[in-house]
């Protein structure tokens, strides 16, 4: 993965030059492809139980080392993405990920798929941290809410096409096949983002900044870590809803399991049209901390709403669609809130180290399954929304801790 050149186009010229839609577009295509190879794997089950001759146990290890590694990289890789730029990182991370996937195509034994699901989380660890240090310097500004809110949007919809799309090519061409098809799919991208190379500016770079700035520090000082705490509670609330709302609407009020999945995908169609609609508002008002409270105290109420109130089946569909309507659209102003904490020139580390809480918040959820394990399936939801309800907390003092710099000085003492 080699670094790009120092060269890189000012990014007024790219902000300003009518590319932003073909940027969002390339970059969002490789977000799309990183989300949806993450979940490319767990429909195969199967097919490599009957093959390989391995547990389950076994077979989930190769999504945990994907997730694992993409998460612990994207720091470091976010470090070397603000000192050389991003644009060479981005393509040797997507050209890495996609061919790994490809090369499962030919594994001999399932200990090769798990060697190339290490290679492939090291080529996924880039995209976070180039894709965000990209689009701060590339989008002209009036339009970076609905960048941030196109590239969530596309890793969305990586995640929700890879399992039906890999089932479907694993049945009707083969597991080794369909693999070797979707890692292919990487390689035009790659092209394409090559090709268009000269519209990719780097974020933009502090004038005179001191070396200092590049180190650890950043990411430990307060705004930072709570910025992290913050991407963490929200997502392991999130990841509880998604994993529990069925069994839990069913062991409280009876709802049938079919009407709990149509529950859990009004849910994601909230979700996903929230967040185009906080994209929206993100470009036409600075007020983003406010909007991200009231929408999460509104996705609260709802969940309490469901967790407490007995609803008819589609009553209580309806409020799961606003609930994530609501969560949705409070996700890309919390992004935004997140770009312009960081200090100039270090947004590819921060976004590696602050995103890098959305996996770790997700693989605590099993926090919630000892609950139900435990006879509490009332407890699942409010304890969701206890959490959004942290993370609020955790929200504020992060945005003013980083206002404080900027505040003028007390006078000292006569």
């Amino acid at each position: 993965m080699a670094p790009s050149g120092p060269d890189t186009p000012p990014p007024a010229e790219a902000g300003g030059s009518g590319n932003d839609w073909r940027i969002i577009g390339l970059i969002g295509t490789g977000h799309f492809l990183s989300h949806f190879y993450m979940l490319c794997l767990a429909p195969l089950f199967p097919m490599w139980r009957a093959e390989f001759g391995v547990s389950y146990t076994w077979l989930a290890l190769s999504v945990a080392l994907m997730g694992v590694v993409t998460a612990a990289l994207q720091t470091p890789v976010g470090f070397l993405v603000d000192r050389q730029g991003a644009r060479g990182y981005l393509v040797g991370g997507t050209l890495v990920m996609a061919l790994s996937i490809s090369a499962m195509a030919f594994a001999p034994n399932y200990w090769v798929i798990l060697l190339l699901a290490v290679l492939s989380g090291i080529g996924n660890s880039v995209i976070h941290p180039a894709d965000y240090a990209i689009l701060a310097g590339s989008i002209n500004k009036s339009r970076m809410g609905r960048a941030f809110a196109m590239h969530t949007l596309t890793g969305n919809l990586g995640f929700a096409a890879a399992p039906p799309a890999i089932a479907v090519l694993a049945l009707w061409i083969g597991w080794r096949e369909a693999l070797l098809l979707v890692g292919l799919l990487g390689v035009p991208v790659v092209g394409a983002i090559l090709w268009q190379s000269r519209i990719l500016a780097d974020q933009p770079k502090p004038r005179g900044g001191k070396p200092g700035q590049d180190g650890a520090g950043v990411l430990m000082s307060r705004p930072m870590l709570l910025f992290f705490v913050f991407f963490l509670l929200s997502s392991m609330a999130g990841s509880a809803i998604q994993a529990f709302a069925i069994p839990v609407m069913n062991q409280l009020w009876g709802l049938p399991l079919a009407l709990g999945s149509t529950l859990l995908t009004g849910y994601f169609t909230g979700n996903i049209f929230g967040v185009l609609v906080g994209g929206w508002f993100a470009d036409r008002s600075r007020r983003h901390g406010t909007f991200v409270v009231s929408l999460t105290l509104v996705a609260m109420a709802l969940i309490l709403v469901l967790g407490l109130v007995p609803l008819p089946g589609f009553g209580a569909i309806g409020v799961a669609l606003l609930a994530g309507l609501a969560l949705g659209a409070s996700r890309t102003p919390r992004d935004v809130m997140v770009k312009d904490a960081a200090p100039p020139g270090q947004i590819g580390k921060v976004f590696g180290f602050i995103s890098a809480g959305l996996p770790l918040g997700g693989a605590l959820t099993p926090a919630f399954g000892m609950v139900m394990d435990a006879g509490r399936p009332d407890l699942v939801l409010p304890l969701a929304a206890g959490l959004l309800g942290l993370s609020l907390l955790c929200m504020g003092g992060a945005r003013g801790a980083a206002r404080a710099p900027r505040a003028p000085s007390p006078a000292p003492a006569e």
